[in-house]
């Protein structure tokens, strides 16, 4: 008998020996989340989601874009319809817009000449009452087929007088982007680069709920919210780049917490350590 009850106190012993590390103290995070429109009256951002994430959401966002590969320039500009001339000037330059003042700037005698496009909506432009000045062809639609040697002659010329006069009157390539209206192929790219932003985004969110969710919660009517029974490590708050929508304000939140074991940790969500105040800085 005896030699039974001093086994069972081994055994109690032994366990009592062992629980500290097979029963690890878990953790808490107590958060309020508060937002302050332009009146300047915070307000609780009540009822909204918070995710805990392993990894952060700018991280996260990072991963998503390296698995969307970026639209290729070179093979969208070898699509359009537009002379080889500007084709390779576009690949060279890196330049899909052909219109605003950074487009402009790359403009000269030399290129305007050399490209097709450029050289007929800098004629067209210019040539007429607009500029008075500007040189006259003095050749008729039907001389290259009667005389083509002086056609090309008379060509040669009016592209010398042309380029001459861009050399001394610069100012008249101002406005030239708008005789390229019709051929500007920015807005086709736009709408290709919108269509990968839009994926990235909704990728980054996958990715943050499948492989990276620790834990969800929403806030209550006075903007509280809390996560328990969490390992000690470090993770992020997050809105997943949705916005709490407080009047006027737009906050979202991204927060670095590190949790000790057994810990509660308690944080306080504002317009100041939004993802917008932090990225502004």
């Amino acid at each position: 008998m005896n030699k039974l009850i001093f086994a069972a106190a081994g055994i109690l012993c032994l366990a009592a020996g062992f629980a500290p590390g097979a029963f690890a103290q878990t953790s808490t995070i107590e958060f309020v989340a508060q937002a302050t429109p332009s009146d300047g009256l915070q307000e609780p951002v009540r009822g909204f989601p918070f995710y805990l994430l392993s990894k952060s959401f700018a991280d996260i966002r990072k991963e998503a874009v390296d698995s969307l590969p970026k639209p290729d320039m070179n093979a969208f500009i070898d699509k359009l319809d537009l002379s080889p001339e500007l084709k390779t000037w576009m690949k060279k330059n890196q330049v899909i817009q052909l219109a605003g003042d950074p487009f402009i700037h790359k403009l000269n005698a030399d290129t305007i000449m050399s490209i097709p496009e450029f050289k007929n909506a800098y004629i067209q432009l210019n040539a007429g009452t607009q500029s008075v000045d500007f040189p006259k062809p003095k050749y008729g639609p039907n001389d290259e087929q009667k005389n083509p040697p002086k056609f090309k002659k008379l060509t040669d010329e009016y592209n010398a007088a042309v380029r001459l006069y861009i050399q001394q009157h610069p100012g008249s390539i101002e406005g030239v982007d708008l005789e390229l209206t019709d051929i500007d192929p920015n807005s086709k790219w736009e709408s290709s680069s919108g269509a990968r932003t839009a994926a990235v985004r909704q990728r980054t969110i996958d990715l943050a709920q499948s492989n990276y969710l620790v834990a969800r919660t929403e806030t209550n009517l006075d903007g509280k919210g809390s996560m328990r029974g969490l390992a000690a490590g470090t993770y992020w708050l997050s809105t997943l780049d949705v916005p709490a929508i407080v009047g006027d304000a737009r906050p979202k939140w991204d927060m670095p917490v590190t949790l000790r074991a057994g810990e509660t940790k308690y944080l306080a969500l504002s317009n100041s350590n939004s993802v917008r105040s932090q990225s502004a800085q």
